[in-house]
């Protein structure tokens, strides 16, 4: 017996359901909340995660070996690679511009037309600016608050060097 993995229950045969996208063992009666998902042949069932960029770039490479590194190495660009990243000092980069241009959070938030906890929650690293505030703020304190400009820190390796690519080793600090 297997337990329905919405409601619990114990089920004897669990029908297999796709509910907002990810796909359950549920009961009957849980079976209403999602699609019927048709089990197909154990050949479709190893690419059951992959994604569709990545099965059709491993069925066009073909049986040769340079096929597969060369579509490897060209990712599809999306949104995310057009945009800056927020650097990792934001809140200190804010607090020593307002210092020095001798304002209160106060008196910033209100040039800003934001909300004083707004600016106290940045300054402290609780919340990271939205798009729009981190424009106003760049403006009004002269400030950049994008990762790889100002005083952040830039990550060198030794593997990165020409080729500029970095991998998770290279930029991740262990805790030991």
């Amino acid at each position: 017996m297997v337990q329905c993995e919405m409601c619990g229950t114990e089920v004897a045969d669990p029908k297999t359901v796709k509910v907002e996208g990810a796909e359950l063992d549920v009961c009957g009666d849980c079976a209403e909340f999602g699609t019927e998902v048709r089990q197909e042949s154990s050949s479709s069932s190893s690419t059951k995660y992959s994604t569709s960029s990545s099965s059709s770039s491993s069925s066009s490479s073909g049986s040769g070996s340079s096929g597969g590194s060369s579509s490897s190495s060209r990712r599809r660009r999306d949104m995310f690679d057009e945009m800056e990243e927020v650097a990792t000092d934001y809140d200190e980069r804010i607090r020593a511009a307002r210092e020095s241009q001798g304002l209160s959070q106060e008196e910033l938030a209100k040039q800003l037309n934001e909300k004083a906890g707004v600016i106290r929650k940045l300054e402290r690293g609780d919340t990271l600016p939205t798009d729009q505030v981190q424009r106003k703020l760049e403006r009004a304190l002269g400030i950049s608050l994008a990762e790889g400009s100002g005083s952040s820190d830039d990550y060198e390796s030794d593997s990165g060097g020409a080729t500029g690519t970095y991998t998770l080793g290279d930029v991740v600090k262990r805790k030991d």
